[in-house]
C-alpha cells in the first residue's frame, strides 16, 4: 500500500514537468503527507485539439464514491489495487473516466523490524521506515482515480447548494525487485509516454488500460532508511527524508 508520501515540489514547477495549468494555490510544503490531507493531482481539462490539456488541481486524499453516504469513507480509500479495480463497486466507474496522475516527491514504506532491534512500548520490534523516489531526481508520476461527492439532504435546492468535494485515490501493484525487500506493495508509477492515455477521458478500454497498472522497472526506483519521525503525521519537515 502507499499510506505516506512527500509532497514538497512548488505547484508551478510539478505543472512545469507535467505540461498543465496551474488551477489550484499552492498546499505548502508537505514532507509527511497522510490520508484526508489535500493533495496534488493533474487531470485532463476539454480541449479542441487532439491531445487534451492538463491542470493541476487539488483533492482530498481517500477516495469517497459518489453514491456514499458519508465522506468519512474515504478514510479506508486511499489505496486501490490495480488488481481489482475493475470490479470493485468504488473504483471501477471512476476507472472507466475520471483517472488522474498524483505527483509525488517520494513515498515512504516500513520494513518489518528486526527481532534483535530496538522495541516500542508494546514490546514488539519497530517497524524500520524508507523513503522511496525515483532515482534520476524527477517527481514520481503515480497513477490515481478521483471522485466528485457532496452530501444528499433530499432537497433538490438543498442540494444543489451543497459543495462538491474532490477525492482521489493512489492505485497500487505488486512490488518490483527494488520494493518487494520492504514491502510487498507498491504505487503504480506512469512513464511520460502514456501519460496521455491514461488521462484521456474518453478512453474506456479497460483491458488497455489495465495493461498500464504494472510493476515499475527495477532502476527507476532507489531508497534510503530514515527517521522513525515520520510515523508521528504531526512531524511534516523535510527532515523526514534525510538518510539515517
Amino acid at each position: 500500500m502507499c499510506g505516506r508520501f512527500a509532497s514538497a515540489t512548488p505547484p508551478e514547477r510539478i505543472a512545469a514537468y507535467f505540461g498543465a495549468s496551474v488551477d489550484v494555490d499552492t498546499l505548502g510544503e508537505n514532507y509527511n503527507v497522510a490520508p484526508t490531507n489535500d493533495i496534488y493531482a493533474v487531470v485532463a481539462t476539454p480541449d479542441t485539439s487532439d491531445t487534451p490539456a492538463r491542470s493541476l488541481q487539488a483533492f482530498q486524499w481517500g477516495l469517497v464514491p459518489v453514491w456514499a453516504k458519508d465522506r468519512k469513507v474515504g478514510q479506508k480509500m486511499i489505496n486501490a489495487r490495480s488488481e481489482t479495480i475493475a470490479e470493485k463497486a468504488a473504483f471501477k466507474g471512476v476507472f472507466r473516466k475520471h483517472r488522474c496522475i498524483i505527483p509525488m516527491d517520494g513515498f515512504y514504506e516500513w520494513r518489518a523490524g528486526d527481532p534483535d532491534g530496538p522495541v516500542g512500548k508494546s514490546g514488539k520490534p519497530l517497524k524500520q521506515p524508507f523513503f522511496i523516489h525515483r532515482a534520476d531526481g524527477d517527481p514520481l508520476a503515480v497513477a490515481g482515480l478521483w471522485s466528485a461527492w457532496r452530501p444528499r439532504s433530499g432537497d433538490a435546492d438543498a442540494d444543489r447548494a451543497e459543495p462538491w468535494l474532490h477525492t482521489a485515490t493512489v492505485v497500487t501493484t505488486s512490488a518490483n525487485a527494488t520494493m518487494a525487500p520492504v514491502h510487498d506493495r507498491m504505487p503504480v508509477l506512469l512513464p511520460k509516454a502514456m501519460w496521455d492515455l491514461w488521462l484521456d477521458p474518453t478512453n474506456h478500454n479497460i483491458d488497455v488500460l489495465s495493461k498500464l497498472l504494472v510493476p515499475a522497472p527495477e532502476h527507476v526506483l532507489t531508497m534510503h532508511p530514515v527517521s522513525t519521525d515520520v510515523n508521528n503525521v504531526r512531524n511534516k519537515g523535510a527532515h523526514l527524508i534525510d538518510p539515517v
